[in-house]
């Protein structure tokens, strides 16, 4: 599978919930690495430089994308949430984020690995305390399992992204009404 981080979803918080892909199947995880975990947070765009991390920080990102994917869940079928989630991002968010810094070449942010997950955690307090609940769907695709903020006009947006899941669903689809094309033309 590809090792690219995708950011689709329209919002950090449910980007990094999706680093755990496929979740009712293959499961493959993006976090298996430091390095991984740190390209995301440069990726993603919540840090320009991060202090290189190691296992403990994976272990610590892992559990909240977990907690965060657990209440985007609850949140979004209208359920309760999970205590234990509800802790385990609350926990993270208390500590101390990100900062951005003004430098003289415009601005900049570094920061530790912790940080980084701190301002995550922020970005999902923000979410699910937010407006755009009712803009969370499901992909539509059966094997994806991302979550996304749904701001297309009309809400009518059935995919996390056209490329990762959109063309394949929709090329799987018309390839279906191509054989049995000729199967009902034959009756």
């Amino acid at each position: 599978m590809n090792l690219d981080h995708v950011f689709v979803c329209g919002d950090p918080a449910l980007d990094f919930a999706a680093t755990l892909r496929a979740r009712r199947s293959a499961r493959f995880e993006m976090f298996v690495t430091p390095d991984r975990l740190d390209a995301w947070y440069r990726e993603s765009g919540v840090v320009d430089t991060i202090v290189p991390g190691g296992g403990s920080d994976v272990e610590q990102a892992t559990a909240v994308r977990e907690a965060i994917y657990q209440l985007v869940t609850d949140r979004r079928l209208g359920e309760e949430f999970d205590g234990k989630a509800l802790d385990a991002l609350n926990a993270a968010a208390r500590k101390p984020p990100a900062t951005p810094q003004l430098t003289p070449s415009g601005r900049r942010t570094e920061a530790t690995p912790e940080q980084g997950l701190s301002t995550v955690a922020r970005y999902a307090v923000e979410l699910l305390s937010g407006p755009e609940v009712p803009l969370m769907k499901e992909c539509g695709n059966p094997e994806c399992t991302r979550v996304y903020v749904d701001r297309s006009r009309g809400m009518r947006r059935q995919w996390c992204g056209m490329d990762s899941c959109g063309n394949r669903i929709k090329a799987a689809a018309y390839r279906a009404r191509r054989r049995a094309a000729p199967a009902a033309a034959a009756r």
